[in-house]
């Protein structure tokens, strides 16, 4: 377990990195980081590292509510809805980051296809449920 743990520390600030590399756009949520001009500068910005961190603790809410996503995600929905005006489809785009830094960090003998399905299942509801309170 104590493996699975440090891996997935280091998916934490990659897998926001990569949303923020591969899809440009979504920088314009970030002013207030700094530097993310180059994808060099995203790598190494610390908050982007500590911000991959916070949304990675944020699948720990999902885990601990698997009964109740939806409604764990309530407040988070609103906020990235109304405050902070999220397009939705972002989640989405992160989800699909997400899974690909877990799959290159655990590879194929622990990231099988049986694995994916699961994780892919279980992201689709959380990026459901995040979507959850826009109008």
């Amino acid at each position: 377990m104590q493996y699975y743990g440090k891996t997935l520390a280091k998916v934490r600030s990659q897998a926001l990195s990569r949303l923020l590399i591969v899809y440009p756009w979504t920088q314009r949520h970030f002013a207030g980081f700094g530097n993310i001009s180059t994808n060099a500068a995203i790598i190494a910005n610390e908050k982007v590292a500590a911000h991959g961190k916070t949304v990675m603790g944020g699948l720990d809410r999902a885990v601990k509510n698997l009964d109740d996503i939806k409604n764990a995600y309530t407040k988070l929905s609103q906020k990235h809805s109304e405050q902070i005006h999220v397009d939705p489809d972002n989640f989405r785009l992160l989800a699909e980051c997400i899974s690909v830094c877990v799959g290159a960090k655990f590879g194929p003998k622990v990231f099988n296809a049986d694995a994916q399905e699961a994780w892919q299942k279980f992201l689709a509801v959380v990026v459901a449920a995040l979507g959850k309170q826009y109008h």
